[in-house]
């Protein structure tokens, strides 16, 4: 992620369980806003030890705000995805 954790518009978050068959997972996140762009890092792990992860950001400049994210799931496969609102 590109904007530091000092940013007035940072989160971070995290959280664990343990599952009915007594299998634990845990997850992450973090992200923030700054100059007209906002972004985000998330990450989930499985009771099977599998990790998912997602990114994105978000721009928005002169009526139109554009998204850009990647998803990751456990087996390596990945996701990316764009799309666009104009106002």
């Amino acid at each position: 992620m590109a904007l530091g954790a000092s940013s007035a518009q940072a989160w971070t978050r995290s959280g664990g369980g343990v599952g009915p068959r007594g299998g634990t997972w845990s997850s992450s996140g973090s992200g923030g806003c700054g100059g007209g762009s906002c972004s985000h890092s998330r990450s989930f792990t499985g009771p099977r030890g599998g990790v998912v992860t997602n990114s994105g950001q978000t721009t928005c400049a002169g009526g139109s705000c554009t998204h850009t994210g990647t998803t990751t799931g456990p087996y390596g496969g990945t996701v990316s995805r764009s799309s666009t609102v104009t106002r």
